[in-house]
């Protein structure tokens, strides 16, 4: 009777524990949605407060000098590329010419003064920056890094924390990947994520069972976003239980057994 009820309790305690294949699998439409809409989210305009390092390079690099006279050498910043396939993601340094923006949203360049960054990204500012330096030196070469984008991913994954993006681009899943994925007990259907911009706080539920969140402006992370996976029934119940039930069991079948063997020699 006793192994029958051991048994029972197993079998319970493994579908009280495990989460369904149905539930943790990402994107199960996924080629039923469009991607069109991604492609219109993909590119994050520059926000106050925004770091750029920007540096110019030419056939002769003597005449593009003066176009990176804020050089430091011993200023970097650590970043992370995003990882693929099954590579953890890594820290590269990054230095150079560096710009913060300002609160009206602007930068002074050299030789040639305030440059606007509103409603800029890095490939439509790098467009406009080469085009003013061309007034200067012939088929100059401009490149852009945003060196603060960063992102928060928080509860239940297996490296919650704080994650600098290389170029400031990055998806919802890319920084998933960053934080080495959601566990077991994260719920894939509502995952929040928190988004400041301009002292506007928004929130948006996505769900990542679903394709159609690839369509969400949230698909493509901003700067300083939040994500929170929050935890399932079961991480919550397990929460709940007492730390020290492991070995208040223990003990308790320490002391049956030494009961049953007393009652044993007694009975003798």
């Amino acid at each position: 009777m006793s192994l029958k009820y051991f048994i029972y309790g197993a079998v319970s305690l493994a579908m009280f524990s495990c989460t369904t294949r149905q539930d943790i699998n990402y994107m199960k439409d996924i080629d039923s949605i469009t991607l069109e809409n991604s492609i219109k989210n993909s590119r994050v305009d520059f926000q106050p407060g925004d770091q750029l390092i920007i540096t110019v390079s030419a056939k002769d690099m003597d005449v593009v000098k003066p176009f990176n006279q804020n050089y430091s050498s011993g200023s970097t910043v650590a970043q992370y590329t995003l990882p693929s396939s099954n590579n953890l993601p890594q820290q590269v340094p990054a230095s150079g010419p560096t710009y913060v923006i300002d609160t009206n949203g602007d930068i002074v360049f050299p030789q040639i003064g305030k440059v606007s960054t509103k409603n800029e990204n890095i490939e439509t500012l790098r467009t406009k920056l080469t085009g003013l330096i061309s007034e200067y030196v012939k088929n100059p070469i401009v490149d852009i890094k945003l060196i603060n984008f960063k992102v928060s991913v928080l509860g239940e994954v297996a490296k919650p924390g704080t994650y600098v993006i290389p170029d400031g681009n990055t998806t919802l899943l890319s920084a998933i990947g960053l934080a080495g994925d959601l566990t077991a007990y994260g719920v894939r259907n509502n995952i929040l994520i928190v988004r400041n911009v301009d002292g506007q706080i928004s929130k948006e539920r996505i769900d990542l069972t679903s394709a159609n969140f690839i369509n969400s402006p949230y698909y493509y992370l901003k700067q300083n976003d939040v994500v929170y996976v929050q935890p399932n029934a079961n991480r919550e119940k397990a929460a709940r239980v007492d730390p020290n039930t492991g070995l208040y069991i223990s003990v308790a079948s320490v002391i049956a057994s030494i009961t049953v063997g007393i009652l044993a020699l007694i009975k003798n």
